[in-house]
Parts: C-alpha cells; structure tokens; sequence
C-alpha cells in the first residue's frame, strides 16, 4: 500500500469523525463506519476500500464521473465502492464521505423544518 499502514483507514477517520454528529464504529462485514444519527455515512475496509451508500441517480452521476465504481458486492444498488490506492486516493475517499454527509445533514434539517402533518 503506497499510503503506509494504517494511513489511508487513519487519515480518512480522523476526518470524517471530526464533523458534527459523526459517530464510528465497528461494521458488521468488518472494517469501521461512520454514522451520523442512524444513517451510515458509508465504511472503510481497512486502507484499501470505501463504501459508500447513494441514492442511484447519484451513484449513476459519481460512477459516469470515474469519482467511484460500482459497489463490489452490491453493484445494481446505490452504493459505490472506492478503491484506495494512492495519498491522492485518501483525499477523493474523504470527498465521497463528505458528500453523504452533507446530504444526510441536508436530510435530518429538512425533517426537522417539515410541517406537522394534521
């Protein structure tokens, strides 16, 4: 791995937990994931790969973009796999995850300012 040991998983943590409202934990196919409220922001195995979830048409937009392949597991969904193979790569990841949380933030200020219904 060109970022060292531990660098990539590191750096992006270091990162993404330090947004408000951003928790991590362990994930249950192993690696961390980062949550904010109960939404997961996407999940890091080990220095090597991301996982992010999208809705599809933005998924659709990040992979036509080459900013993210289809997931490895799960390609016909929304969610994205990044591969981390460069320090570049640790900035392009750290970019993903802020994308979904700006979009997770984006979310819970909408269901917070949404009228009572009768």
């Amino acid at each position: 791995m060109i970022v060292g040991e531990g660098g990539a998983r590191r750096r992006i943590a270091d990162a993404v937990s330090g947004w408000p409202g951003v928790e991590q934990a362990p994930h249950r196919f192993g690696g961390i994931e980062f949550r904010y409220g109960r939404r997961e922001l996407g999940h890091l195995h080990g220095d090597a790969l991301a996982g992010l979830p999208f809705p599809r048409a933005v998924r659709d937009e990040l992979v036509a973009a080459g900013r993210a392949q289809p997931h490895h597991v799960l390609p016909d969904s929304g969610w994205v796999s990044f591969r981390i193979e460069s320090p570049d790569d640790v900035e392009h990841a750290t970019e993903l995850f802020r994308l979904a949380y700006g979009r997770a933030a984006a979310a819970r200020t909408r269901a917070r300012t949404s009228p009572e219904l009768p």
